[in-house]
């Protein structure tokens, strides 16, 4: 086996060379190192000898391989503690399995039997593995089969699994994913995974207030842990924010202060946006990036509704209050050139006014779809679902969703024009 990398280019097609200078932290970090585009990129290398990918690196892979062959479904931060956990991040990793006999092989620890099955069984197979083991040694090719791995585990038997189940499963199969054995390794997981760089800034952002009554009115013992704004807005977002009349009024009602508001969270301790919040947001987007486009804000917070429930981490595989998924948000980035806020990774997407402005960013973009001028129920469908998934015949339901989610927002209940600007001319 043995293939001795040396460069990133040794182990990564070309296509995937370019996927890694075009994801912001790791060309930040590349170049900052001394690296080129017109030269091989070094791998990183511990005390003896072995190549590894930086922290920076393993979730550039993660990102690229979700966004690009899995639709966002898949938690990129639990392949990145896996991977911490399984070989620390060292792409020639093996290790011999006693009981199985099997050699699993490369970040993500899988055997080439699995790999195999994936690819024979799960038809996966954008990337090749022709039988030869070494081909695992590959950090996209690892990491592929691994989320794939982790996507079919987490629909076992055609039940929707706990990211606990998931986790124990991948350690030692479906069968030992309740059974003792496997629970160190989930604690250790989660140990892991709150230490992961694009998590800290959560977790320092985050502060207990003390004897806090919880929602039961219990003050016993209780503490609630609160994520403030400041930590995922901008000081000029934040002085737009407390210069919003209707915002100042709430904040100053719940007893918020410059520098330490809180955001709201449910029984869950989901974290989530007031109507009042979220409306000034898509306000201060607006005025500053979309003046000139005729989109107005209280589309845009309907819109919020019914993909997030205004709710900052959003639902489901939807990331964000604006629910726009990361390869749109990067597509946007990159390709368009909507640049205002950075994005370095879908943390990034969970910061209200970023997912703002990539949400009314690819729904101006979804207005003139294909050169024609859309009409906003064409574009509601459009962004739920895709341009090319929209049918104007099958839009009731969906339709009175929106139109009940927009009565929270709109001054007054006119009947709804079927157009998707204000009576502003568009440029």
């Amino acid at each position: 086996m043995a293939i001795g990398f040396k460069y990133w280019d040794d182990c990564v097609d070309p296509e995937d060379m370019e996927a890694m200078w075009n994801y912001p932290e790791v060309c930040a970090e590349w170049l900052d190192a001394g690296e080129s585009k017109t030269q091989k990129v070094h791998l990183s290398r511990d005390p003896d000898g072995q190549p590894y990918l930086t922290q920076t690196e393993m979730k550039a892979v993660a990102d690229i391989i979700v966004r690009r062959h899995f639709e966002s479904n898949i938690d990129s931060e639990m392949i990145c503690a896996i991977a911490e956990l399984e070989s620390d991040r060292q792409p020639l990793a093996m290790c011999y399995q006693k009981k199985t006999k099997e050699t699993t092989l490369g970040i993500m620890q899988l055997t080439l039997k699995t790999s195999g099955w994936l690819v024979s069984e799960l038809g996966y197979q954008s990337y090749g593995l022709e039988g030869n083991p070494d081909v695992l040694n590959k950090p996209f090719v690892s990491v592929y089969f691994g989320a794939a791995y982790l996507k079919w585990l987490s629909n076992f038997e055609n039940k929707e699994r706990s990211e606990e189940f998931v986790v124990r499963a991948y350690k030692g199969g479906t069968k030992k994913a309740t059974h003792k054995s496997t629970l160190p390794y989930w604690k250790r997981y989660l140990s892991v995974k709150e230490s992961l760089p694009s998590r800290k800034h959560i977790n320092e952002a985050s502060t207990s207030a003390t004897s806090h009554p919880t929602a039961s009115g219990n003050t016993e013992g209780a503490a609630i842990v609160y994520t403030f704004w400041d930590s995922r807005a901008t000081p000029e977002d934040m002085e737009e924010m407390w210069n919003n009349p209707h915002v100042l009024k709430e904040w100053n009602k719940s007893g918020e202060k410059t520098g330490n508001v809180r955001y709201s969270h449910d029984l869950k301790k989901r974290l989530y946006v007031s109507r009042v919040e979220l409306k000034a947001v898509a306000e201060i987007i607006i005025s500053k990036h979309f003046s000139t486009k005729g989109v107005k804000p209280t589309v845009l917070c309907a819109l919020a509704e019914l993909v997030s429930m205004r709710f900052i981490n959003g639902v489901g595989s939807r990331p964000g209050i604006m629910g726009i998924d990361y390869s749109t948000a990067f597509w946007l980035y990159m390709e368009l050139s909507y640049r205002a806020y950075r994005l370095e990774s879908v943390d990034d997407l969970t910061k209200p006014f970023v997912s703002m402005y990539f949400g009314a960013a690819y729904f101006d973009w979804l207005s003139e779809y294909e050169g024609r001028e859309r009409t906003l129920q064409f574009v509601v469908q459009a962004y739920i679902a895709g341009p090319q998934n929209v049918d104007l015949q099958e839009t009731g339901p969906l339709w009175l969703k929106f139109e009940e989610a927009l009565s929270n927002y709109e001054d007054n209940k006119r009947h709804l024009s079927h157009h998707l600007f204000s009576s502003t001319t568009r440029p």
